[in-house]
């Protein structure tokens, strides 16, 4: 069985505001400030933008496939959205992996799905209730409690939004590195700045998070027993300390120091 832990980093999409908003000749950041105050009139103490009002500006992965773990991302340095949404539903294609998201009901699938829509991409088995795959009929990606897409933080809160944590809290919670670097909230100045690479690092990290904290919920729920964890962690940890990269040599020491 294959699993895709999957985590997106957006930013405002000044086009469509530009557009909503009447903002011609207005540069992009005075464009996404003006659609901050607008998203604030609107729900009085947030402004975080609609759904249909992020541009997705990278895809990071963690897969596992066999014998295989990979983790990588699909980022604006490399490809237009489009591309990133086609290589991304193509994989899905390839793989159908059980797909692992923590919110990823609340945020990044209804994100990758209007952006979907919105170039026109076809990403038939991530809609399919058995239209195609009779198995995708009591087993699909797009039902609450199908076991095709697990959503932790709706599972581990059941459902309630007032149990639902942030994945920083439950990841420090279990000794994990947690959020490293930035926030949600810095993707947009980052990108301002032309510091894509700081946020795909970010983005990295959290499908690192979200891919361990998964392995203690498989562990909780009986699916892996004691032995199969460690194999399954240790397998991580090779491939942070095979990697040249900063970021993951002090992931992994946050991650080994806890647990000392």
């Amino acid at each position: 069985m294959n699993h895709l832990v999957v985590d997106l980093e957006t930013i405002p999409d000044v086009h469509a505001g530009r557009r909503l908003l009447n903002l011609d000749g207005l540069s992009d950041a005075e464009v996404a400030q003006a659609m901050a105050l607008v998203r604030r009139g609107e729900t009085s103490h947030s402004d975080f933008m609609r759904h249909t009002l992020h541009e997705i500006v990278c895809i990071s992965c963690v897969l596992r496939h066999g014998d295989q773990l990979r983790v990588w991302s699909l980022s604006r340095e490399q490809a237009s959205e489009a591309e990133m949404l086609q290589r991304f539903f193509a994989g899905m294609e390839r793989y159908t992996p059980v797909l692992i998201t923590w919110n990823g009901l609340g945020f990044d699938l209804p994100v990758l799905a209007y952006r979907t829509l919105l170039h026109g991409i076809t990403a038939e088995i991530f809609w399919d209730q058995g239209e195609r795959d009779a198995s995708f009929r009591y087993n699909n990606y797009l039902s609450r409690y199908h076991q095709r897409h697990i959503d932790l933080m709706d599972v581990l809160s059941f459902y309630q939004p007032r149990a639902a944590q942030p994945l920083d809290h439950v990841a420090s919670m279990l000794g994990f590195p947690g959020k490293m670097g930035m926030s949600g909230a810095e993707v947009w100045p980052a990108w301002l700045r032309g510091e894509i690479q700081h946020i795909r690092t970010y983005c990295e990290t959290d499908v690192m998070n979200t891919w361990l904290v998964f392995l203690r919920f498989q562990k909780m729920r009986g699916w892996l027993d004691e032995a199969q964890l460690k194999h399954e962690e240790s397998k991580l940890q090779e491939l942070l300390a095979a990697s040249n990269e900063p970021v993951w040599q002090e992931f992994l020491k946050q991650w080994t120091n806890s647990h000392e």
